[in-house]
């Protein structure tokens, strides 16, 4: 009897010793989790778009589909700089523009990207200090971005589309690279040879699988293939947007709690929203929305342009091909098979064509 009195000591102190311990480790792993919460909660920047717009925008949509114009800046500030090459002066354009329209369930996705040298006429603005900004006639899409920051370039999106950009993401060049790097890289192919001096890309045919600064040398190429124009450029950021969805969907983010905390530290330090998506919460409620739209599931095309008249370097939008689109988007319906059709080829997938049929000249910046 007295050694069955002392096998149940035992026994509960053992219990009590593994209940503390559990008590321990829940108490560490909240603690971790609030101070991982608070970290990553610290690296976001954010903009208050509302409040410099104001109520003059188009309405939001009220049947659960939503818009967000995405952004890559191509400022040369800090690592920037040995990254992009070229001018490294402290102002910054929109390099690279998409308004994400993500339909009523969440089921599917469209991009829309604008190229940079499209003709727009700009709105008012005012700029990140509160100064005024005066608009302009046949102005550049991304000065808008250089002009009057974040919000006058959603202030022209909006402008330009009719649609609400309900949300706004922006990334710029060491960003992008710390992100494709923190997800394993980026896997992409090219028929033919491609050879740019300026981007420092250097690929021959096949299928390469590349690390942050190659995969930002790959979106930033145009004349190392094609026809030299930003509307070729433009291909190769759709097909690594597909690539880096792919990549992302087969690491196993949840099961790797290293992994999903390397990659939510990198992409919360390498962007700019925003301010109703400044916050881990807000974030990771959009990609809970966005979780069921894979690279089958995303469309993409190229807002329609044509040269712009008395200015062989530049575009306008191609009527009546653009204000279909944007109707579509709006009405929360698939982009017309026309224009799907009627997209520019990938120079990278064929050989290019005789004659360019986008502008052959960089802008100020490449």
């Amino acid at each position: 009897m007295a050694e069955h009195k002392r096998v149940l000591t035992r026994r509960r102190k053992i219990l009590r010793a593994a209940a503390c311990a559990f008590a321990a480790l829940v108490v560490l792993g909240a603690g971790a989790a609030g101070y991982a919460y608070v970290e990553l909660n610290g690296n976001i920047k954010s903009v208050d778009i509302n409040a410099r717009l104001g109520d003059a925008r188009p309405p939001a949509a009220t049947d659960g589909s939503f818009n967000v114009l995405v952004l890559g800046s191509d400022s040369r500030n800090g690592e920037n700089g040995d990254l992009a090459g070229g001018d490294t002066g402290d102002t910054a354009r929109s390099d690279t523009a998409m308004v994400l329209h993500v339909n009523q369930d969440h089921s599917h996705a469209e991009v829309v990207s604008i190229p940079r040298d499209t003709l727009v006429t700009r709105p008012d603005c005012t700029d990140a200090a509160g100064k005024a900004v005066a608009g302009a006639k046949r102005a550049m899409y991304n000065s808008a971005f250089e002009a009057g920051g974040a919000a006058c370039a959603v202030k022209t999106t909006e402008q330009l589309t009719g649609l609400r950009m309900d949300h706004y993401v922006q990334i710029d060049f060491a960003g992008f690279a710390r992100v494709v790097d923190a997800i394993g890289g980026a896997t992409v192919s090219t028929a033919v040879a491609i050879h740019d001096k300026d981007s420092g890309l250097d690929l021959p045919p096949g299928e390469h699988h590349l690390d942050g600064q190659q995969s930002l040398a790959f979106v930033r190429t145009r004349h190392g293939v094609g026809d030299g124009s930003d509307l070729g450029r433009i291909e190769l950021q759709k097909q690594m947007v597909k690539s880096l969805l792919q990549q992302a969907g087969g690491i196993g983010l949840f099961s790797n709690p290293v992994k999903l905390w390397s990659i939510g530290d990198t992409m919360t330090r390498s962007i700019t929203t925003d301010s109703a998506l400044g916050s881990v919460n807000a974030l990771v409620g959009l990609v809970q929305e966005l979780k069921g739209i894979g690279p089958d599931q995303l469309g993409m095309v190229t807002l329609p342009v044509m040269t712009a008249p008395g200015d062989p370097n530049r575009v306008v939008e191609q009527q009546p091909q653009a204000d279909q689109l944007w109707a579509a988007l709006k009405a929360d319906q698939p982009v017309p098979q026309a224009i799907v059709s009627a997209q520019p080829e990938n120079p990278a997938q064929a050989a290019p064509t005789a004659a360019p049929t986008a502008p052959a000249k960089a802008p100020a910046r490449r």
